[in-house]
């Protein structure tokens, strides 16, 4: 059994929520990098070279990339064979965060009440998600998620019946009625089968596949490809003012479900889909 400490986790989430906000994934740089290249239009072309203008100043000057840094989803992978001393996981977690957007001049947007409407002042809590693993490691990955990108989130029972066509039909609708609301060019994750709950979380780990990636199942991997070129073909653009590039990529997380159902989720992630990860 291997002992990790309640303050390395809560040390580890605040420098994670830092990282997160301040420094975009490679991956998603390069493929920002990439559509302002192919992008058809001129104005398309000038908003890409901003966001990278943008993203490029915020890491060098240790600055929000966005001005939105989101509600901290916090994904954990916990190893069966570590016991965590000084304290429970889900404090450390919102210790972490709560010093994070402190020590990083954070935006803190969360409300301990969704009626009442108070801000609870150090962004927590976090949303938590916590799985077991074999081993005696922890992961830990923080994904800042901004609410223009977050209220576009789409879910739909499908009938068992439905069909390929039914599901990119669903996935290019979503898309093409979020318009420019989720800050394109967005990535979009989509979660299939399970139940609703589930579909939903689903969508939201797609989000942490590296942009521009194809699901290892060839079926799969074609619907991601014909999804990416029909919500392309939308015209959006970046920041919806127009352009071959409203998504960068499409990633689809299917799970077995019910004969009698066919949850589907769609959860957009604006341009900056931000996300940085520890393994302690």
């Amino acid at each position: 059994m291997r002992e990790i400490a309640y303050s390395e986790i809560a040390d580890a989430v605040c420098g994670l929520c830092i990282e997160a906000n301040t420094i975009l994934p490679a991956d998603l740089r390069c493929a920002i990098e990439g559509a302002r290249a192919a992008e058809a239009s001129p104005v398309g072309r000038a908003i890409l070279g901003d966001l990278v203008e943008n993203y490029t100043f915020a890491a060098e000057k240790g600055l929000p990339i966005c001005q939105d840094t989101g509600m901290a989803v916090v994904f954990a992978q916990l190893g069966q064979e570590v016991h965590i001393t000084g304290g429970l996981l889900e404090d450390a977690v919102n210790e972490g965060v709560a010093r994070g957007y402190a020590v990083g001049r954070l935006r803190c947007s969360v409300v301990g009440d969704p009626l009442r409407r108070e801000n609870t002042g150090d962004n927590t809590p976090a949303v938590l998600h916590l799985r077991l693993a074999a081993g005696d490691k922890l992961r830990l990955t923080v994904a800042p998620k901004g609410f223009g990108s977050e209220n576009m989130t789409a879910l739909k029972m499908l009938n068992p019946s439905a069909g390929r066509e039914d599901i990119l039909d669903f996935i290019v609708d979503a898309v093409s009625r979020a318009g420019s609301n989720p800050c394109p060019p967005v990535v979009v994750g989509v979660g299939l089968g399970g139940t609703s709950e589930q579909a939903a979380l689903l969508a939201k780990t797609a989000l942490l596949r590296p942009v521009g990636g194809r699901s290892g199942d060839p079926f799969y991997a074609a619907l991601e490809a014909e999804a990416l070129e029909r919500i392309n073909a939308l015209g959006i653009g970046p920041q919806g003012l127009g352009g071959s590039t409203t998504a960068l990529s499409v990633c689809i997380l299917p799970a077995p479900t019910h004969i009698a159902g066919l949850p589907c989720c769609v959860n957009l992630g604006c341009h900056v889909t931000r996300h940085a990860s520890a393994l302690l």
